[in-house]
């Protein structure tokens, strides 16, 4: 019982952080990478897509990202995307793909782009703590159901406090990670 409780959170939490790394992925930084289109939905065939389904992202160099659909009349809909999307980049079509040159972040730019992983990074650490309440919540209620005793209750709460730190630890970690990603010129 106790086991299945501290598996299910550890569980929990390691999502949490992945999901935090997809978050993480998707945030522009000074170098060109394919995962900031991970949640682009391009218009095409008359259904929404993502961009991976449509076409090869390659990065030539740091600075620039190429985009080769593999099917040519999707090359508009793929622009105007990603002229649509929140990701301030610049495409260019040749009409057989689409270059992006990544421009230098500003500083400026860069502190907006850290403000927002800070806040992916509470988000998580929220979910973490929501999920610690869940399992502590269950060890009580079986301590209240006299299945348990007390000292293995605090034993168990003292447990699913060590995985909720390791976790919050790992957030933090993978915070300051991005933050020398983001801030490095």
């Amino acid at each position: 019982m106790i086991s299945d409780i501290l598996s299910h959170a550890k569980d929990h939490m390691e999502k949490t952080q992945n999901a935090l790394q997809a978050e993480f992925a998707g945030v522009r930084t000074g170098r060109a990478t394919g995962a900031i289109f991970d949640k682009l939905v391009i218009d095409a065939y008359g259904s929404e897509m993502p961009l991976n389904q449509l076409a090869n992202v390659k990065t030539p160099d740091a600075q620039t990202l190429v985009i080769e659909p593999w099917d040519k009349s999707t090359l508009a809909a793929i622009e105007k995307a990603i002229m649509a999307s929140d990701l301030g980049l610049s495409p260019n079509n040749d009409g057989m793909l689409i270059r992006i040159p990544f421009p230098p972040l500003t500083e400026e730019r860069r502190k907006e782009l850290f403000k927002l992983c800070k806040g992916y990074a509470e988000e998580a650490k929220i979910a973490v703590r929501n999920i610690r309440r869940d399992a502590n919540s269950k060890i009580d209620r079986l301590k209240n159901d006299k299945e348990i005793g007390e000292d293995e209750a605090f034993t168990a709460q003292d447990e699913v406090q060590k995985i909720t730190d390791a976790a919050v630890k790992k957030i933090d970690e993978s915070l300051a990670g991005k933050e020398k990603d983001i801030m490095e010129i």
